[in-house]
């Protein structure tokens, strides 16, 4: 039954466009019989009967997923790193691509982490949390802030950051109800927050919404379900807001420390100049020579820089 189960969503979800299949159509079944895909797959070669309500229920979901509704909405979980973290409607759903940013960072603080004891780092646009908690759960000790103003996307976030802390946490030093946290949550404008730590960050990460205004995703799991406060970026380029969250980074970064951003790999160009334009308080240059950078795919994704000190060199 499993195996014809399988078959039949495998080839509704293809009929459907979707890109994944039978990939697809195994997490739903996994998900609905409470297993992980190893084990489902066990029961599959086992032979295993699907029982009637959950067939039901597994049905349903794939009538969904044909529809274009994301995986990971009908599951209630995206995989980012080693995180398994609550999404839904109302938030972006963090992308595979995204995992090479947060190891750029995570990178960069490991690395300060070896040197000295006091490591800061800064999430911007945190979305899920995502970014912000890699970093503070791959880099023990590091002092991690993450800055969302969206209302339902800060909700995900303190609801991700509240369980990978419960998790890592656990009850040593507060209360069951409220486990001491890993990343300071603040509900803001990532433009102009965290006023407080000005020049002493040692990284500042970002994944911005940046899509221009006329440039609508094709794949309907994003046009229709990722909020458009996510997406798009404002001005004829998409990169109106990446301008705020550059100078807010060249505001909150150390001399010396790291500024990493996602982009659309056509805005490789455009964000390195826009990079390059960021001055400081003074007007000077507020980073050296910026560089792209690869994702997971190949493609020019990132942009990387670090800010310059008060000598005009980095540190």
């Amino acid at each position: 039954m499993s195996t014809e189960l399988l078959k039949w969503a495998a080839e509704e979800l293809a009929d459907a466009g979707v890109a994944s299949p039978r990939a697809d159509a195994e997490a739903l079944l996994a998900h609905v019989l409470g297993v992980d895909r190893g084990e489902l797959r066990r029961q599959v070669v086992l032979g295993h009967e699907v029982p009637e309500d959950a067939a039901g229920t597994f049905s349903g979901l794939v009538s969904r997923r044909a529809a274009r509704e994301p995986l990971q909405h009908l599951t209630g979980v995206a995989a980012f790193r080693h995180l398994e973290l609550a999404v839904g409607p109302g938030v972006f759903v963090p992308r595979p691509e995204t995992e090479e940013v947060a190891q750029v960072a995570i990178d960069e603080a490991a690395k300060v982490a070896g040197e000295r004891a006091d490591v800061v780092v800064v999430d911007l646009c945190t979305g899920t949390g995502a970014i912000a908690l890699a970093v503070a759960t791959e880099v023990p000790g590091a002092r991690v802030h993450a800055v969302e103003l969206d209302k339902d996307a800060h909700a995900w976030a303190e609801r991700n950051v509240d369980a990978v802390s419960a998790a890592v946490v656990g009850t040593s030093s507060r209360s069951a109800a409220a486990p001491e946290r890993v990343v300071r949550l603040v509900k803001g404008d990532a433009r102009t927050a965290l006023y407080g730590i000005d020049g002493r960050a040692d990284v500042v990460v970002s994944n911005p919404p940046y899509v221009p205004s006329d440039a609508v995703p094709v794949d309907p799991e994003v046009a229709e379900h990722d909020p458009a406060v996510a997406l798009y970026g404002l001005g004829p380029d998409g990169l109106e807001v990446p301008r705020g969250i550059t100078d807010a980074a060249a505001r909150l970064l150390r001399p010396g420390g790291l500024y990493v951003m996602e982009h659309a790999e056509v805005q490789a160009e455009a964000a390195r100049a826009m990079v390059a334009a960021a001055r400081d308080a003074d007007g000077l240059p507020a980073f050296g020579d910026p560089e792209t950078r690869k994702d997971l795919t190949g493609r020019p994704r990132m942009v990387v820089a670090r800010r310059l000190g008060p000598e005009r060199g980095p540190r």
